[in-house]
């Protein structure tokens, strides 16, 4: 009952949008791409944290006239003598990026076997998600977030979900990071147009709002969406990745992931079965570890 509710819902609110775009065409396409870009969950209460989020430090970040929140497990220090250093926590660390309608605590789970490496953990809620201000997601601010972060703090690995993936590919392409070494995708989206011809899809918008949306998409961010891509990004990458994609995922397709171990010189490629788009488990998380430490 609830597909047949959420069909006919999508449906009409396509037809709206189809309907409007020969009476105001841009006005169709802000709708349009206003439904694309906010998230409908993902937002959390400060006073309502996830258990996962308390007794950590907190630290806010900004970025243009936003906010955003981030998490902060200190590790223990790579030397105790050391006075200063890189980052603040003069400990390795380990940043982490969520994806679509999550936040910080979606990684509950995987926090159980990263903490005992003693290592500082950050994790950051991205655009609209968390805690964290603003209405708008997109890969390419997310990946401005993860700039600020790791300007400060510096990390040597870097675990992205979902878009959260795609947009730590985004940022390894614009600011060609040498510091991090290692590159963990669990579940991440490479081309960027898959992604919009499935929103155009799923609401049957018409031709005119799909091309007025790419064109959009090219004066927002200056790329074609022809060419937002990430694993062609990968080619150029000399990071070492750990790539992992589940064959039953039915949000992110397969095909992604193998497009990413196809191109990425230096990656270890792992398929898995039956753990869908949210990748859990305890042997997908012990490999993770493993290669952190390699």
């Amino acid at each position: 009952m609830k597909k047949i509710q959420y069909y006919i819902l999508t449906k009409s609110i396509g037809l709206y949008l189809n309907v409007l775009s020969y009476i105001n065409l841009d006005a169709a396409k802000n709708k349009a791409y206003q439904l694309f870009s906010q998230p409908r969950k993902g937002k959390i209460q400060k006073e309502k944290l996830p258990k996962t989020l308390q007794n950590v430090t907190y630290e806010t970040f900004e970025f243009q006239t936003e906010k955003f929140q981030s998490y902060i497990w200190n590790g223990t220090r790579d030397n105790p003598e050391a006075s200063g250093g890189q980052n603040e926590t003069n400990s390795e660390v380990i940043l982490l990026v969520h994806g679509w309608e999550s936040n910080a605590s979606r990684w509950k789970k995987l926090l159980n076997y990263l903490i005992p490496l003693g290592k500082t953990i950050i994790a950051i809620d991205g655009p609209a998600h968390g805690l964290s201000e603003g209405k708008e997601f997109n890969a390419p601010k997310f990946a401005e977030y993860i700039n600020i972060v790791a300007q400060k703090y510096h990390p040597k690995t870097i675990i992205g979900h979902s878009i959260g993936g795609a947009a730590v590919s985004f940022y390894l392409n614009k600011y060609n990071d040498k510091t991090i070494e290692k590159v963990i995708l669990l579940g991440a989206p490479s081309d960027f147009k898959i992604i919009a011809n499935n929103f155009v899809k799923l609401l049957s918008l018409n031709n005119k709002i799909k091309h007025k949306l790419e064109k959009y998409y090219l004066e927002k961010f200056s790329i074609d969406i022809n060419e937002f891509s990430a694993h062609k990004f990968a080619q150029n990458f000399t990071q070492k990745a750990f790539i992992a994609h589940d064959t039953e995922d039915k949000v992110v397709l397969i095909d992604e992931g193998r497009k990413y171990a196809n191109t990425w010189k230096n990656a270890i490629y792992i398929e898995t079965s039956g753990l869908g788009h949210s990748m859990h488990d305890a042997d997908l998380y012990q490999k993770i570890v493993a290669f952190i430490g390699q």
